[in-house]
C-alpha cells in the first residue's frame, strides 16, 4: 500500500471517528422526547471523549503520511531531473572536447 493510499485512509478514519461521537450521542438519546443543547452535550458528555482524540491522532498521522509521500515525490522528480541535467552537461562537454 503507498503513503498517499495509507494518509488518504487514515484521513477517512479520523472523520469517521470524529462523527461517531456525535452519532453515538444522538443516537443515546434517541428515546427524549425533547432536545436542547444542554441534553446534547450532556450525552457527548457521557459517549467520553475517546472517538475524539483517536480521530485527532488518525488526522495527524494520515497528514504526515500525505506530506511525507509529496516529499519523496519532490525529491525523487528533483534527482531526475539533477541526473539528466548533469549527464547532458557531461554528454555535451565530451562532444566539444571532441571537436
Amino acid at each position: 500500500m503507498s503513503r498517499r493510499t495509507t494518509g488518504t485512509l487514515l484521513l477517512v478514519i479520523a472523520a469517521l471517528l470524529y462523527s461517531v461521537r456525535y452519532l453515538s450521542a444522538a443516537i443515546f438519546g434517541s428515546g427524549v422526547t425533547s432536545w436542547d443543547s444542554e441534553l446534547f452535550q450532556e450525552m457527548l458528555n457521557y459517549v467520553g471523549t475517546a472517538p475524539r482524540n483517536w480521530s485527532i491522532a488518525a488526522l495527524i498521522l494520515g497528514l504526515f503520511y500525505l506530506v511525507w509521500a509529496e516529499y519523496e515525490a519532490t525529491s525523487s522528480k528533483t534527482k531526475e531531473s539533477l541526473k539528466r541535467f548533469v549527464s547532458n552537461e557531461t554528454v555535451d562537454q565530451e562532444d566539444y572536447d571532441s571537436k
